[in-house]
């Protein structure tokens, strides 16, 4: 048996707070922690400040638009996005959709419920997809893929119901018959999901015809 490292995300201020840092250190254990309070005890000589600038995830809510500045930002992921969607069988406009509407392609996101990176995995998700590190893109996209993977086999390859449990969760998906759950996040956010889908879905077509 393979050992897997844990994921624990100890953020315990608003987010208006990243800025002031993110610390990583590693247990014992192998649990690999991030904490924006600078851990006491003697763990504080081992944290490590990780670099960049840690800023709120964007409201799930937001308009569904591709902007100058996303498809910027999504090139700098292209590669880590195809190799997961091959190899788990999912759409690559799926992927950057729920990416876009996540993170808006910005890997050092958090939500306030402490959902991390370009994907917005919570710890216990990126645990059960085998993420050795939350804030490493190629890792965080990896676990985001596999999870998308889990709902398709979960719900039929149903694309309305995996994204409602990408956002609710897979159990509020079934408490409600397989419908869309009735909160008002969730139902603006499968439609935001649906919308990017198919643009980028038709911004892939139509740069699959000028490549002929």
């Amino acid at each position: 048996m393979s050992f897997k490292p844990a994921i624990f995300l100890a953020l315990v201020l608003p987010a208006a707070a990243f800025a002031g840092g993110i610390y990583k250190y590693v247990e014992k254990d192998g649990t690999i922690v991030y904490t924006n309070v600078l851990p006491k005890n003697g763990q504080g000589r081992q944290a490590r400040k990780v670099e960049g600038e840690f800023r709120p995830a964007p409201s799930p809510v937001a308009p569904a638009r591709i902007s100058v500045r996303t498809r910027i930002s999504l090139g700098e992921f292209d590669e880590y996005i195809d190799e997961a969607a091959v190899r788990y069988k999912m759409p690559p406009a799926l992927v950057r959709a729920v990416m876009h509407a996540e993170s808006a392609f910005d890997p050092n996101a958090i939500s306030i419920v402490g959902a991390s990176g370009l994907m917005q995995l919570m710890p216990a998700t990126a645990r059960e997809m085998y993420v050795k590190d939350i804030f490493d893109p190629k890792d965080n996209i990896e676990g985001g893929v596999r999870y998308l993977r889990v709902l398709a086999n979960e719900f039929d390859g149903d694309m309305v119901k995996m994204v409602a449990a990408y956002n609710a969760g897979p159990e509020a998906v079934k408490k409600y018959g397989g419908q869309v759950p009735p909160y008002p996040e969730t139902q603006a956010y499968v439609r935001k999901v649906i919308s990017l889908y198919f643009q980028y879905k038709t911004q892939a077509q139509v740069a699959q015809g000028d490549e002929r």
